[in-house]
């Protein structure tokens, strides 16, 4: 059975990433000073207005407005911002739940972890490419005046039989300046962006494959002139790219209490580690949590009948393997440190820096 899947990717100048950017900078800059800092301190932004709000319980002390002026400096803006501040401590009442003997889950909810053996990331083929593109293309417009921070891809994979067949369509769309036309733009996008990421998948381009850029005509008016954002309206882009269910939570701005954040990671390295040893071609493992609790309330998981073993046996091997209370999430990951920055853009997942990407012997 033929069915075509497809997944977005959007760069670091686009309003949402950007917010997102600038509460992980925030968080780490927290971590650096005081490790059991409780922080979900986001933003929004909109022309040369950014909103700084949230919750800080640390140690801390963090210069808001010269982090999230670096940032937008570096992005590309050449304009002053007007920021505007509403920060408060955390809840007593979340504390006091969270804060115990042994550390408890900050909310409640459910959250997703997925892996497939598609693709050597363990992650579908379409939300790999697709952030393969936006990296690209951020290293490409740094080197030039005429292409600017605020950019979009989109990759449409064609499976038979639930695997890889084709590439379908290719889309990007960049912000660029009023000097360049429309056609240099898709050449330029072509043969420096497009061309050098699809080599790798010279066996997947054929005749279904067509190559989009730019489809509004113009894309002069960029980022947060052109929309406004705020953290965690990326979430299909940060996990999975729609093909994985997703939790009800964002990741951006959280620490590692929180296990919107922590519990989607953990759960996304049990999914890896049982399609990496061979126990299924595919898992979605789905985790609940109860605020002020350490087990969790239930875990769920799923092979979509591509299991290899029995059922029972990955239940056993997770429930020997691994621990999903968060405090053991915490110290397994080693997910104090101030390595949150880096996650802000092209994926929470695939990318082998990360901690809860190892395969665990």
């Amino acid at each position: 059975m033929r069915k075509v899947l497809t997944s977005e990717s959007v760069n670091i100048g686009h309003p949402d990433k950007t917010c997102d950017t600038i509460a992980d900078a925030f968080l780490d800059a927290a971590l650096r000073q005081d490790p059991d800092s409780q922080m979900a301190v986001e933003c929004a932004i909109k022309n040369n207005k950014l909103f700084i709000y949230g919750e800080a319980t640390t140690k801390a002390s963090i210069d808001y407005d010269k982090i999230a002026k670096d940032i937008l400096k570096d992005i590309g803006y050449d304009c002053e911002f007007d920021i505007i501040k509403e920060i408060s401590i955390q809840s007593p009442d979340i504390n006091q739940a969270v804060v115990k003997k042994e550390l408890c889950a900050n909310d409640q909810g459910m959250v997703y972890g997925y892996a497939t053996d598609e693709t050597p990331e363990f992650m579908p083929l379409p939300i790999v490419i697709a952030h393969k593109l936006m990296k690209r293309y951020e290293s490409f417009r740094r080197t030039r005046q005429d292409f600017f921070a605020d950019a979009k891809s989109q990759v449409s994979i064609i499976y038979d039989d639930d695997k890889p067949c084709a590439i379908g369509t290719i889309l990007m769309s960049v912000s660029h300046s009023e000097k360049i036309t429309k056609e240099e733009i898709r050449n330029l996008i072509c043969e420096k962006i497009i061309s050098p990421i699809l080599s790798q998948y010279a066996h997947l381009i054929g005749n279904e494959t067509e190559l989009i850029v730019n489809p509004s005509g113009k894309f002069t008016i960029w980022g947060s002139f052109g929309d406004s954002g705020c953290v965690g309206r990326k979430i299909v882009v940060d996990t999975y790219g729609g093909v994985g269910r997703v939790g009800g939570g964002c990741f951006s701005s959280k620490n590692a209490t929180k296990v919107d954040r922590s519990g989607a990671y953990y759960a996304r390295y049990v999914a890896k580690n049982i399609v990496a040893h061979g126990y299924a071609h595919k898992c979605e493992i789905q985790v609940a949590y109860g605020i002020g609790l350490a087990e969790p309330i239930s875990i769920n998981i799923e092979t979509f009948g591509t299991n290899l073993k029995l059922i029972d046996e990955i239940e056993n091997y997770v429930k020997t393997n691994f621990s999903f209370r968060p405090s053991n999430i915490i110290k397994e990951l080693d997910l104090l440190k101030p390595i949150y920055k880096s996650t802000a853009c092209y994926g929470h997942f695939g990318r082998s820096e990360f901690s809860w990407e190892k395969i665990k012997k």
